[in-house]
């Protein structure tokens, strides 16, 4: 009776077992059986196109100092970059842990190739070279508009918070960036006085007005311009000392090209500009002759701190 009961109990803990492994099967099937998340994709509509980017790319290409300039603020790293006249500011991407993909308007497509990049961002300077980049991988434009700065500047920092993750991050920059713009509103229309802005380059200079490349002085910072009919161009409007001279602003802000484009970066603007003519200027005589930082003007405009550092050197100019 004894080796009966021994035999049933021996039996029906077997069907137990067999039960709970049965059961496990079919939970390992379960999940083995449901489809592997893909990472998410998100759709960058920009002046160029229409772009399926991957959320959270971790392999990045910039060819614009701007956003560059952008995710160093956000913490986002990233993979290669032209390596040639980089920004004193940014001058931490010059490590040769970071890739150097050519020039801002020579990129090294073999190079970007080899690196199998998830995403690529691109600006003004590489625009008419978009299909060759986007052959290679998904390439987004973030350009800035001069004649409408700060919403393109605003929807390219957007952007990148939604590539990256960094939507609220970005939403609280531009509202600090916004707040201090206010405040050199109220400090321009206070002053009421007029400037103008030129770009030095090799002993000659260019003016540049509303709606141009440097015009976010007037139609964002709220300067008055010395002349509201520059003529508006990428290389601005050649001009004349004697035009100085005959405009007589009260302030001059100056950039510096050769500062950060020749070799070795020795050019000094201050000695083509205060010459015998410009020294009869209001600007001159009032000590409101001011050298801006080619860095952020010429090299990395549209970046969370670049416009940020920029708001602050004109504030700086009309004390």
């Amino acid at each position: 009776m004894w080796k009966k009961l021994s035999l049933l109990m021996v039996m029906a803990l077997f069907v137990i077992i067999a039960a709970a492994c049965g059961s496990n099967d079919e939970k390992a099937e379960t999940i083995s059986s449901e489809p592997k998340k893909e990472s998410e994709e998100i759709t960058i509509k920009h002046e160029l196109d229409e772009t399926k980017v991957k959320k959270n790319p971790e392999k990045v290409i910039v060819f614009d100092f701007g956003t560059l300039d952008t995710l160093d603020q956000l913490g986002v790293e990233v993979m290669g970059l032209p390596k040639q006249n980089i920004p004193k500011y940014l001058s931490k991407y010059e490590d040769e842990k970071y890739e150097n993909v050519g020039s801002l308007k020579e990129p090294d497509f073999e190079k970007v190739n080899e690196l199998g990049p998830d995403v690529i961002i691109i600006s003004g300077r590489q625009a008419e070279l978009y299909d060759q980049f986007a052959e290679i991988a998904p390439t987004v434009y973030l350009g800035v508009n001069p004649a409408d700065y700060m919403n393109s500047f605003k929807k390219n920092v957007t952007t990148l918070g939604e590539i990256f993750g960094k939507e609220e991050e970005v939403k609280a920059e531009v509202s600090k960036v916004e707040e201090e713009i206010s405040k050199l509103n109220e400090q321009a229309s206070k002053e009421k006085k007029t400037a103008l802005v030129v770009l030095a380059n090799d002993g000659k200079v260019s003016a540049y007005g509303p709606g141009s490349r440097f015009g976010l002085i007037h139609d964002v910072f709220g300067v008055t311009p010395a002349d509201k009919d520059i003529e508006v161009s990428q290389h601005g409007q050649s001009i004349s000392f004697e035009y100085i001279v005959e405009k007589d602003p009260d302030y001059l802000f100056v950039v510096d090209r050769g500062a950060v484009v020749s070799e070795g970066g020795g050019s000094s603007a201050q000695q083509v500009i205060e010459n015998d003519l410009v020294k009869n200027t209001k600007a001159y005589k009032n000590d409101n002759i001011v050298y801006l930082d080619p860095g952020y003007w010429y090299l990395s405009g549209g970046g969370l701190q670049s416009v940020s550092e920029m708001v602050k050197e004109i504030q700086e100019g009309l004390k």
